[in-house]
């Protein structure tokens, strides 16, 4: 069945299709209340559906935010998204959604993409990278937001800027405190551990990762130890299992020191740990294990993982807010030190 037309519409409603568009699409020219109420009764009779853009001509906006991520099978990025879409619903708003594998390359064409579709804000949530290969793709992905914003579009990022732009009214920035909240993590560790500490890391070069190893390190300078050895691997759930396997090899073969392990996020402490079973070694007895980001996945894995506690839909929302009203918001968010049964010499830390 061929679907109804605006113009069947205006005609069973009597009116003129223009009369019936500013009806249905939602102009700021309404029509009198008797006239609406006729054409929204012919179009539910004829089970019509208003073309959304036309709509969006209409009123001037499409109500649409678009939302790139790194991956959002990843628990912090679908923390974040849940965040980002409460604030568009607070906000009567739709949300699009781009994955791309982390580089700004993908970044620039998920913003290309939405701006073609007259997104009126865009969230960029994930790591910026500083390795010297993405300097051109950083500068083209300045480059088209800053053309995006010039058009009247707004921009929200979660982190790090984007290298190249600047905070104005239409960018804005929520930054996630990595360096110090990773330097009191260390500060924390270093009270309960006496032995070495090492680091699995993203790879070099990759800003998030980078800013919580300094902060470690210098946590653990603060605290008259030694520098953690750092391990840079894919900075997810398969990097942390190919870091996991190679310490764990180390401490079969070698027999050294029981170690404290950092993993820059949660979901690569959870392959370090996975890793270690597999050689037949236990985390807290055989090494203590920290991660960040306190992700949902944490409640059900054991031991409890020390970690760092972002408010990662929190940071999703004021993102988004910070992107429609174009208000400056909070400079930073707050996190928290939560230390588990993963990291304790003794089996006694909370759980």
């Amino acid at each position: 069945m061929a679907a109804s037309t605006l113009a069947e519409v205006a005609k069973l409603a009597g009116v003129s299709q223009a009369t019936a568009s500013r009806v249905l699409n939602g102009s700021a020219r309404k029509p009198a209340a008797g006239i609406a109420e006729r054409v929204r009764d012919a179009a539910a009779s004829l089970g019509y559906v208003a073309n959304a853009q036309a709509q969006a001509l209409a009123k001037s906006s499409t109500g649409l935010i678009g939302l790139i991520v790194h991956d959002i099978a990843d628990p912090y990025f679908s923390a974040i998204a849940r965040g980002v879409q409460a604030a568009a619903r607070q906000e009567h708003r739709m949300v699009l959604l781009a994955t791309t594998d982390g580089t700004p390359a993908s970044e620039k064409d998920a913003v290309m993409a939405f701006a073609g579709r007259r997104a009126e804000s865009i969230i960029l949530a994930g790591s910026r990278s500083t390795r010297p290969e993405d300097a051109d793709a950083n500068a083209e992905l300045a480059i088209e937001l800053d053309r995006y914003c010039r058009n009247g579009g707004r921009v929200g990022t979660l982190g790090q800027p984007v290298a190249g732009t600047v905070e104005t009214e239409g960018f804005r920035t929520v930054a996630i405190p990595n360096e110090a909240l990773s330097r009191e993590l260390a500060l924390a560790l270093a009270l309960d551990h006496a032995g070495p500490f090492a680091i699995v890391s993203g790879p070099e070069g990759l800003a998030t990762s980078d800013e919580r190893i300094r902060g470690f390190q210098r946590g653990l300078a603060d605290a008259g130890r030694p520098a953690a050895d750092v391990v840079h691997t894919d900075f997810n759930r398969n990097g942390g299992f190919d870091a996991g396997h190679r310490i764990a090899g180390r401490l079969v073969a070698e027999g050294a020191p029981r170690p404290c392990i950092f993993a820059c996020n949660d979901v690569m402490a959870i392959g370090v740990a996975a890793a270690f079973r597999e050689h037949g070694l236990e985390v807290p007895r055989d090494a203590a294990l920290a991660g960040f980001d306190d992700i949902e996945w944490l409640r059900d894995f054991q031991p409890a993982l020390s970690t760092v506690g972002l408010p990662l839909e929190e940071l999703g929302r004021l993102a988004t807010l910070a992107a429609i009203t174009g208000e400056a918001g909070p400079s930073a968010v707050e996190g928290a030190v939560v230390l588990r049964h993963s990291t304790s010499s003794g089996g006694q830390l909370g759980s």
